[in-house]
């Protein structure tokens, strides 16, 4: 069995092993990290040696730190990335670079439909009838999009909204509110086989996904890391807020979105979100405005330039072919905005 992680801001950590009678035999790791003494990956080979086949990730890292010798220096990588590999390997679990991804970037659309593609273009990887997709969204409108499970009457001010012309959706996945307006904002979604993220815990899952991205803006002279649960921050602030839903039917997939602010108007946000307090004392600051810091002003160059940079960015890293939604595809979207997005029963599910 083979399983391969990138550990996030580090490197490439790769198992090789055999399970016999529900123990791991044969355990090999490798990796371009870095690693002192020289011994010391002999020992974690031996760490994994015999270990229960169904032993979680931190069981796994536990091994491997009760056995390094003392003064162990690990350099780009991280005992619960070598679990978390060896968990990879043991679910089968596939790599980026074992797909044709394709590239969806269209025109602009309305944020009904944007949810709606979001939903159809996931289950279609689910079903094998569409391969992993990278889709970066143009917005039609300006919008707040609220999390599934969000209450709307907690979380937007509807007369702010209706005076500054912003229409409230609700997307399938759970997260916090995004303030949406078209020229301020880079959306992308990944619609994943679920294969490609075998053996990583949900909260595993936000760090691998977001990996590419970080890379891309790192490329840009943005130093920025995953945050968890789910945002992408600087020294700065915040940049970025991911959220993810898995889909069932087929073989699986992720849907796994994220909104970045290229720009943001500090005060309408403040007028249309009702940003409680509690929320904001858990990122150590008393006012909304400095939670985020806009990409404009970290890189300096055009949002158009940004999207290019970091659509090559993934190319470069696995490949990336020129796509569009199908003519099926669009239909199925069209009927689900009208039928379930744009509708005031989905939007106001939890009112």
């Amino acid at each position: 069995m083979h399983g391969e992680y990138k550990v996030p801001g580090g490197k490439l950590v790769v198992v090789d092993l055999d399970v016999e009678e529900g123990l791991l035999r044969r355990v090999r790791v490798a990796g371009d990290f870095f690693l002192e003494p020289d011994e010391a990956i002999e020992a974690i080979d031996r760490a994994l040696e015999g270990a229960p086949a169904d032993t979680d990730a931190p069981g796994l890292a536990a091994r491997v730190d009760a056995a390094l010798p003392p003064g162990t220096r690990m350099f780009g990588l991280t005992s619960e990335g070598i679990g978390v590999a060896v968990r990879r390997a043991l679910a089968h679990a596939t790599d980026w670079t074992d797909y044709d991804w394709q590239l969806i970037h269209e025109p602009p659309q309305a944020p009904a439909l944007h949810m709606a593609l979001d939903e159809v273009l996931t289950a279609e990887v689910a079903a094998g009838r569409r391969p992993p997709t990278l889709r970066v969204w143009e917005w039609g409108a300006p919008a707040v999009v609220i999390g599934s499970f969000q209450s709307l009457r907690n979380e937007v001010d509807p007369e702010a909204a209706g005076r500054h012309g912003i229409e409230v959706v609700r997307r399938i996945s759970g997260g916090g509110a995004m303030f949406i307006e078209p020229g301020n904002t880079i959306t992308y979604s990944l619609s994943v086989p679920d294969a490609l993220v075998q053996g990583l815990s949900f909260a595993d899952s936000y760090a691998y996904l977001d990996d590419w991205v970080l890379g891309a803006l790192g490329d840009m002279g943005v130093k920025a890391w995953y945050q968890p649960l789910n945002d992408i921050a600087t020294d700065a602030g915040k940049i970025a807020g991911a959220a993810q839903k898995r889909m069932v039917g087929g073989a699986g997939a992720v849907l796994h979105h994220v909104t970045m602010a290229y720009d943001i108007d500090a005060d309408k946000m403040t007028e249309v979100l009702r940003i409680g307090r509690e929320k904001l004392s858990d990122k150590g600051t008393t006012s909304a405005k400095k939670r985020v810091d806009p990409l404009r002003r970290q890189t300096g160059l055009p949002r158009e330039a940004v999207i290019e940079r970091m659509i090559a960015s993934f190319r470069e890293r696995y490949g990336l072919a020129e796509g569009g939604v199908t003519a099926e595809e669009r239909a199925l979207a069209e009927e689900l905005a009208r039928s379930k997005f744009a509708t005031p029963e989905w939007t106001a599910r939890v009112p």
